[in-house]
């Protein structure tokens, strides 16, 4: 058994920033109530955290190459980094001066004033910048929420193209193991009908069933020769199985030589099915490698097998996860946080805003009966006040900011009833896998005894080359099944994981 490590996401925080890059969480810095952006990085690494058996390269390792290289992801960022900007924004206006000169001097008793220059500086309302402030924040926190859903969908379709994969993987290995069968069958056929031996009458009067196993998974979100989300017909990968075994009928006259040709056949179309399965394969690496911004070519470092996953949490549990977890629940939560703000500055608009300044004249002496009389420069403190008379705007926008907040509180639970759907979909889905998966197992079993029996009689020539044949399809089908059910679980299992936005599995 091959040596097998644990790793844990959440061993390094930094493990999944984004190297040399603007995109690097331990450069991040945000004024947003978000103490040295713990918030961020907190929230960010428990939504990855979790730990998995792998061998050599993982699929966590490529997990965190596609968070750190998917352009869309970074894109996602830039536009959460630049909301985040608008929290420093809000601040006192702009102080006004103003400056005038006299080209003739104006003549007051303390003397001709030739200049004048006023410096003026208004305040808004108490608590206006604070409000001002915390709308932007909670407008930051919902862009943020909203790129850690895109995060989690990045992941989901990462998750599932390596599903697909791995499955098609071994759909290739099970039908070169039943062309290995097929040829051995071949050769004993062949002594058979060179030694004059034909099988019992018994054998002869049975006929080869026809399996109608769809090698693409029932319930994954692909096609096994698909993209993940699109299923298509000319993708669809054909049954190794089916192509394999079900051709004519091998009772009766399908004796001696008829025998041999109807094997022949039956190879010559399994290996055209082994063909077109690793065609289908160049689809799903291509898919991989650019959802990680790789080479189109790039190699990707596959396990021989799926293995079986082990939720760590109840229905019921995983429920109140998504519930709670859920980034679009949060961010719906968020922006009800930033309309609220945006009544309370509303309702502040309609105060008035004060002012503070100074004027300050400059006057030249004035002559006067031959004396010079004034000269002195003089300062005026000011204040001012704006006069919010016209309520009408004020309580329209007041008005507005309530319907916003309404809409979004009927999105948010729109939003959690969706996503009650889907969990209870996926979670069938897991559930009627684990069945499916469990049944499998046991069949294998029992078709392995049933073969080693009918080898022995097919050696002793009691049993016909049809029922060990049939048998061995048999085989060959219910591992087909398995690790279809397989897969189905990991993509249910995938997609429960991106709703709750956290793991939930525990180790095998």
């Amino acid at each position: 058994m091959e040596n097998k490590r644990l790793i844990n996401w959440g061993f390094r925080s930094w493990d999944f920033g984004f190297r040399d890059s603007s995109f690097d969480i331990r450069q991040l810095k945000s004024k947003f109530k978000l103490s040295d952006f713990s918030f961020l990085i907190s929230t960010f690494i428990l939504s990855s955290l979790f730990t998995i058996q792998v061998k050599a390269q993982s699929l966590d390792d490529y997990l965190i190459q596609a968070a750190e290289n998917n352009p869309g992801l970074k894109a996602s960022y830039a536009r959460y980094q630049a909301m985040a900007e608008r929290v420093n924004q809000p601040s006192l206006p702009d102080p006004e001066l103003q400056a005038g000169v006299f080209i003739e001097p104006m003549a007051f008793v303390m003397g001709n004033q030739t200049a004048e220059f006023r410096l003026m500086q208004m305040f808004p309302w108490f608590g206006m910048i604070g409000t001002q402030k915390e709308e932007a924040n909670q407008m930051a926190k919902a862009r943020y929420q909203l790129f850690l859903e895109e995060k989690n969908q990045l992941l989901l379709l990462v998750k599932s193209t390596w599903y697909e994969q791995i499955r098609l993987k071994e759909e290739i290995k099970i039908a070169q193991e039943n062309l290995e069968y097929l040829k051995k069958y071949e050769e004993l056929a062949l002594i058979r009908f060179q030694a004059g031996t034909s099988a019992p009458s018994s054998a002869r009067s049975q006929s080869m069933p026809q399996p109608t196993v769809n090698s693409t998974s029932a319930g994954s979100s692909s096609g096994m020769g698909g993209m993940g989300g699109n299923t298509s017909s000319a993708m669809s990968s054909p049954n190794p199985m089916s192509s394999g075994m079900s051709a004519a009928p091998m009772g009766g006259s399908a004796t001696g030589m008829s025998a041999v040709l109807q094997i022949r056949m039956q190879i010559r179309e399994l290996e055209n099915s082994i063909e077109q399965l690793k065609a289908n394969q160049e689809p799903l690496q291509i898919k991989f490698n650019q959802l990680l911004n790789r080479e189109i070519r790039a190699e990707i470092n596959l396990p021989d097998q799926l293995e079986k996953p082990v939720l760590s949490l109840e229905k019921q549990e995983i429920l109140d996860s998504i519930r709670q977890n859920n980034p679009m629940l949060a961010m719906y939560q968020a922006e009800i946080g930033a309309f609220e703000q945006q009544a309370k500055m509303a309702k502040l608009e309609g105060k008035p805003m004060l002012g503070a300044g100074v004027n300050y004249m400059t006057f030249a002496p004035r002559p006067e009966n031959g004396m010079q009389m004034g000269g002195e420069n003089m300062v005026m403190p000011m204040v001012s006040l704006t006069l919010p008379i016209y309520r009408k705007k004020i309580n329209s926008k007041i008005k507005e900011t309530e319907y916003l907040k309404e809409s979004t509180l009927l999105d948010r639970q729109k939003t959690e009833n969706l996503l009650a759907m889907e969990w209870a979909n996926a979670f069938r889905t897991w559930e009627e896998s684990e069945r499916n998966f469990r049944l499998y197992e046991d069949q294998i079993l029992l078709v392995n005894q049933q073969i080693q029996l009918l080898e022995t009689s097919f050696i002793s020539n009691a049993t016909g080359l049809e029922e060990v044949l049939r048998a061995n399809q048999q085989l060959l089908d219910y591992h087909q099944k398995r690790i279809n059910a397989l897969n189905q679980q990991l993509q249910s299992l995938a997609q429960l994981e991106a709703l709750a936005a956290t793991s939930l599995t525990l180790q095998p």
